[in-house]
């Protein structure tokens, strides 16, 4: 990026939040009341301890290996050049295109009707490329402009999120918050949990800037951890007044814009607008965060070995090609296709690589610093709600189940074409990352 001031502590969390909440509570709240009815604030805290188990090893290693390409250099220092380390860096850029499309889709959702447009394919076409569009030149304008901008947009995030939660509490119904652990709830605590364990990956962003943080050897797992418990707080007190104010029958009945329903009972109409408000510049923070962290892990793969170099070149005003092409091919995404099925897929994706991340932590623990009992303790938690999350797509959703492993196939053969035509191998900085990187002790 052309500028280069750094972006600060709080600037970095505002990326990290901004992706979460714009990734979950607005989008898929209504499913998570289908699938754990009155559990569902009890989901929250569980999923939120499993993001931490998680963070322990983005906190460790994002402090001492301070790259843009994130969770792949962890993965590239723990295995090293593979076939497999290639295949995750594809898959991982990919995950941000296609979240950029779904956030570009939902945000034509909510415009559409607030403006009194008609939802045509021209209008929401027009929507998705005018707001990738915005903030593709935002980007453009370096870390600090994101950073700046992500810091305000979820500001006046977290403000309609106040509102909704400090004049919602006085009217819950403490009985519709009483949780059920029978043999058909826990089960389906289990499936929510590992659905919702995902709405908590956009910490891991803050690695994907860290290049771009002040003092990262501090900051970086300060705004990990500090993310995931603001997140969880504000996760929490919204599934408690949203599930406490209206019955599960209706919550579910809204599902795709539930928690402006869940506002009507106690601010009407007002409440419905606001909170519809609140989901614009949520799923808009989404995309600046998303679309930040995608084009700065194409460029650093790309320097890296790790993508073609169509990525590493330059194009107009020394911008980084790989922001363009990013942002380009999420516009591709979300024109041609309907993205909602792929959803599940992208999160199994995250879940493999945090898995991937953590072995690594395991590896390079007497390196890097780390418990490595607690690091398997994550890693079989995690793989669990993998299962968990595979179990309830082959018995909810059989095509995302069969796509998700064709994905990683795809990934593979991909990878493997790659090398062949071009007989490169992924490179690794002998010294460090940024001076950041300590020695073997």
């Amino acid at each position: 990026m052309p500028s280069s001031r750094k972006m600060g502590l709080w600037e970095a969390v505002a990326i990290a939040v901004g992706t979460m909440i714009g990734a979950s509570i607005f989008s898929v709240f209504g499913l998570g009341a289908r699938i754990a009815g009155h559990n569902l604030p009890l989901v929250f805290v569980f999923s939120g301890l499993l993001a931490l188990l998680v963070a322990y090893s983005y906190a460790h290693l994002g402090t001492r290996i301070v790259s843009n390409a994130g969770p792949m250099e962890f993965i590239l220092r723990g295995f090293g050049d593979s076939v497999l380390t290639g295949a995750l860096s594809v898959l991982t850029w990919l995950t941000y295109v296609i979240s950029i499309a779904l956030f570009a889709k939902g945000f034509a959702g909510y415009f559409l009707p607030l403006a009194g447009l008609p939802a045509t394919p021209l209008t929401t076409a027009l929507v998705e490329a005018g707001i990738i569009a915005v903030f593709t030149a935002l980007n453009f304008l370096g870390s600090r402009a994101v950073g700046r901008a992500e810091f305000l947009i979820v500001l006046i995030k977290i403000a309609v999120l106040g509102v909704f939660v400090v004049l919602g509490i006085w009217t819950v119904r403490p009985e519709w918050l009483k949780p059920a652990f029978d043999s058909t709830q826990a089960g389906h605590f289990l499936d929510a949990t590992a659905v919702f364990f995902l709405s908590y990956m956009g910490f891991g962003l803050v690695t994907n800037a860290s290049e771009n943080m002040e003092a990262p050897e501090r900051n970086v797992s300060r705004a990990i951890y500090l993310s995931i418990l603001i997140v969880t707080v504000i996760y929490v007190a919204v599934a408690v007044v949203a599930v406490g104010n209206l019955p599960l029958e209706e919550l579910q009945r809204a599902q795709d814009f539930a928690l402006a329903e869940a506002a009507r009972p106690f601010l009407g109409s007002f409440g419905y607008v606001l909170v519809s408000v609140g989901a614009l510049f949520s799923i808009a923070s989404a995309m600046n965060a998303t679309l930040y962290g995608g084009a700065n892990i194409a460029y650093a793969l790309a320097r890296e070995g790790q993508l073609p170099r169509l990525f590493e070149r330059k194009t107009w005003f020394s911008a980084p090609e790989g922001l363009y092409l990013t942002a380009g091919l999420g516009l591709l995404f979300a024109l041609l296709f309907n993205l909602n099925g792929i959803a599940s897929i992208t999160s199994a994706v995250f879940m493999v690589i945090y898995l991937f991340v953590l072995y690594s932590h395991y590896r390079l623990a007497g390196q890097y610093g780390g418990n490595r009992a607690f690091i398997l303790f994550a890693f079989v938690s995690v793989l669990t709600v993998f299962g968990v999350l595979m179990h309830y797509q082959w018995q909810t959703n059989r095509p995302a189940f069969f796509a998700t492993w064709i994905s990683f196939a795809a990934s593979l053969l991909v990878e493997m074409i790659y090398r062949v035509f071009t007989r490169r191998e992924i490179l690794l900085r002998e010294s460090g990352l940024s001076g950041h990187v300590p020695e073997e002790k």
